[in-house]
């Protein structure tokens, strides 16, 4: 009996019906996606689903180049359907070989494509990783975590999602706020519609009216047509207002009004304009500082803070640190000359030794940088420019993070005086984790010598 409700990802220009129909009545549910935006929309979540890839379609260079970050993904099967002769082309050659569990060329009989894309999808099913899976994806791939602290904030993307209130997402700058709003975005009911982002901290204050309301030809000098704002843009969907802490006293003030009523007026104008959104805002800086220093309207702040969301600074999700790390290397191979095998056991130390003030952004860099500069098979240290970051080099990968999973460990206690419920919050663990590494670690009887800072077991 055939399992139902599994999920196809069909790529195409023109579906075939009879295909779909035949995949309909072996329990496929068939999402059509036409383009990278549509294949993205369809590729929601990290569940296993069938991809099927129909390159007699005649993609051009460009889209096929749109397409590839999605057949990466690990929990896809992708099977390509090419006409006579395109497997000639060494382009869609490599497609195939790299991406694709099997192809077929065309003209085929509909029964073995479903069952091409079943015996794949198989595949992926037995290689799916459980409770424990070192890396969960969303977005656009770039979400990945296992911590405790992932765990929680991919709960909370989840359920804030399904609902229209407005959401606050907090954290300090590179910790990935606005993938986090991607991420609510394409799990909510307005995914069909436009995501519309805007940096509050990046538009010279004198721009940013205009920039959010839009305006009529002929409000100010140099407007010689009308401009829809971002706001009005994102009609439907989501807006993104990133770094809203540096938003201008002026422009607070209309924002407020616009969440108040629900319209808008575009600058010059007199009509007021329906528009339905929902807000996602986001800042690294401490809200509750910036409005006892008048720079932030409070009634603002509750209109945009009915859900909110922390993003766990990098420091503080352990392994997380190790796995985004190999997960970078591998989106970012391409950009080396060499054959890289992964890292050393020095480069793992100091990954886990560095404090990461610039989080998840600092790391995507530092890797891409080394995988441009290293000179051997294996990213060093040096090549990431941590070597002062590693006292001693353990002698393998297992070590190495032992040693800096327990010194990190040993810090959190220090820092809290051994309350192994504040220790547990700043490893992004829970207390039972926190519990069963020391257990592991051999630190069970870890304790802090009153009026000391030295700890002993």
């Amino acid at each position: 009996m055939e399992p139902a409700n599994r999920h196809l990802v069909y790529v195409t220009r023109e579906a075939n019906p009879q295909l779909s129909a035949q995949f309909n009545a072996r329990g496929w549910q068939v999402e059509v996606a036409a383009s990278a935006r549509d294949a993205r929309r369809a590729l929601r979540g990290d569940a296993a689903a069938g991809g099927l890839l129909d390159l007699s379609s005649r993609f051009d260079s460009q889209e096929i180049v749109a397409l590839e970050p999605f057949l990466t993904m690990p929990n896809v099967a992708w099977v390509a359907a090419a006409a006579p002769g395109q497997m000639q082309e060494s382009a869609l050659r490599r497609l195939v070989r790299d991406y694709c569990y099997d192809y077929v060329t065309m003209p085929y009989e509909a029964p073995r494509i479903v069952d091409s894309v079943g015996h794949a999808y198989g595949m992926v099913v037995l290689g799916a990783p459980g409770e424990d899976a070192a890396s969960t994806s969303t977005g656009e791939g770039e979400m990945v975590g296992a911590c405790d602290a992932m765990r929680t904030l991919f709960r909370a993307i989840r359920k804030v999602a399904m609902t229209d209130a407005p959401v606050f997402v907090s954290g300090e700058s590179g910790t990935g706020k606005e993938l986090t709003a991607v991420a609510i975005h394409e799990r909510s009911l307005r995914r069909a519609a436009p995501f519309v982002a805007i940096n509050c901290g990046a538009i010279p204050p004198h721009l940013l009216q205009s920039e959010l309301f839009g305006y009529e030809r002929g409000a100010f000098t140099g407007a010689n047509q009308r401009k829809i704002g971002r706001i009005e843009a994102a009609h439907g969907g989501t807006l993104f207002l990133d770094e809203i802490g540096d938003l201008p006293l002026e422009s607070q003030a209309s924002l407020l009004r616009f969440l108040q009523e629900g319209r808008i007026e575009r600058l010059g104008g007199q009509e007021s304009i329906d528009v339905d959104v929902r807000v996602i805002s986001a800042t690294h800086i401490d809200m509750h500082r910036a409005m006892d220093a008048g720079r932030f309207r409070a009634d603002l702040y509750h209109r945009l803070c009915v859900l909110q969301i922390e993003e766990p600074p990098l420091r503080a999700r352990g392994k997380d640190i190790e796995l985004l790390a190999h997960h970078m290397l591998e989106r970012f191979r391409k950009d080396g000359t060499r054959r890289l095998r992964g890292f050393s056991a020095d480069a793992i130390a100091a990954l886990h030794n560095y404090a990461w003030p610039g989080n998840v952004r600092e790391l995507i860099n530092r890797v891409r940088r080394a995988i441009v500069m290293s000179e051997g098979r294996l990213i060093c240290a040096h090549d990431l420019e941590l070597a002062e970051y590693v006292d001693v080099a353990p002698v393998s990968l297992a070590q190495a993070r032992e040693a800096a999973e327990r010194q990190a460990i040993e810090l959190a206690l220090l820092r809290h005086r051994g309350r192994l419920g504040d220790a547990a919050q700043e490893l992004g663990i829970s207390r039972v984790t926190l519990y069963r590494l020391l257990s592991a670690h051999g630190m069970r009887d870890v304790h802090i010598e009153p009026g000391d800072h030295r700890m002993s077991s």
